[in-house]
């Protein structure tokens, strides 16, 4: 009430608003202060721009052409990086090949992710019995070592695509268990998770609503840093005649057939070499970036 008896009109309330942050672009403003993850980046996106416009750049006859004549012929303003052995165009047989190498790479990282964080995420939630078979299943696998365990498979197989996808699935899918089982365990006893078990969540609900978003950034950062790993591994059992069979190219193969001429013909060894170390070190540099980005305890 006011002096002369009127009614005083109400103050109106301050209006409030939270803006939630973006975590995204919180993420992203972390990872670009780190230099080598952005050249790391940047390097990635050259390398999958060359390989997804690859057809309109050279053609793929001229990776399995042969010609005899011109055979170990050095690079010229024709042919960038020399011909082979077989009078084969470098350029285009590590532009595919690094299709071929690189896709099974990302391929059975991704295979093995979902396999592996599939059985991790069963058996660190129920536990008990189902936990204590998967882990002493999982014993078996990870006694042999990775390397020995494909190459078995895929001298077992055979050599083709599906069945280097199948081999390094199995050699990889290990770590996942172990990496997403911990998570689980360490999140499934959190109050979140407690109040959507009592509130009637089924298992699978609680998983991947409540745990895996939780976990999410381990495993993206274990996944970028294992296709690296994939990457040599696959080129390893090309170089040891158990990649793609030829005349397909894949990088492996390519520095397998470059070790007679390692003095004559050094472009056949350097440039596929150079293909594999650049493009593993950049997978290894953006996995670092965003292990960094993506650390709770980071917040700079």
């Amino acid at each position: 009430m006011s002096e002369n008896g009127t009614t005083a009109a109400p103050v109106p309330q301050e209006h409030l608003e939270f803006k939630r942050q973006n975590q995204f672009k919180e993420v992203w403003r972390r990872f670009r202060k780190n230099k080598g993850s952005m050249v790391g980046l940047i390097l990635l996106v050259i390398i999958a721009l060359l390989l997804i416009c690859v057809p309109f750049l050279v053609d793929y006859e001229d990776a399995i052409t042969m010609n005899m004549s011109m055979k170990l012929a050095k690079p010229s303003a024709e042919h960038w990086f020399g011909l082979d052995s077989y009078g084969r165009d470098l350029l285009a047989r590590v532009l595919y090949g690094g299709r071929t190498s690189i896709g099974i790479a990302v391929l059975a990282t991704l295979s093995a992710c979902v396999v592996g964080s599939t059985l991790g995420a069963v058996a660190g939630y129920f536990g008990c019995m189902v936990d204590s078979i998967i882990m002493r299943a999982l014993d078996i696998f990870m006694s042999v070592p990775d390397i020995l365990f494909t190459m078995a498979v895929v001298f077992a197989l055979g050599a083709n695509f599906v069945n280097l996808l199948i081999a390094l699935t199995l050699a990889y899918f290990t770590n996942y268990v172990r990496l997403v089982r911990s998570q689980i365990l360490s999140l499934s006893e959190l109050e979140y998770v407690e109040a959507a078990r009592a509130g009637g969540s089924s298992s699978a609900r609680i998983i991947l609503s409540h745990i895996f978003p939780n976990a999410i950034g381990v495993i993206i950062v274990n996944t970028t840093l294992n296709v690296a790993k994939i990457i040599l591994y696959e080129s390893t059992l090309g170089f040891l005649g158990l990649g793609m069979p030829s005349p397909a190219p894949e990088w492996g193969q390519i520095i397998s057939d470059a070790r007679e001429y390692m003095r004559t013909a050094p472009h056949m060894l350097l440039f596929p070499a150079l293909a594999i170390v650049i493009t593993a070190c950049s997978v290894n540099l953006v996995g670092d970036g965003l292990r960094d980005a993506l650390d709770p305890h980071l917040k700079s």
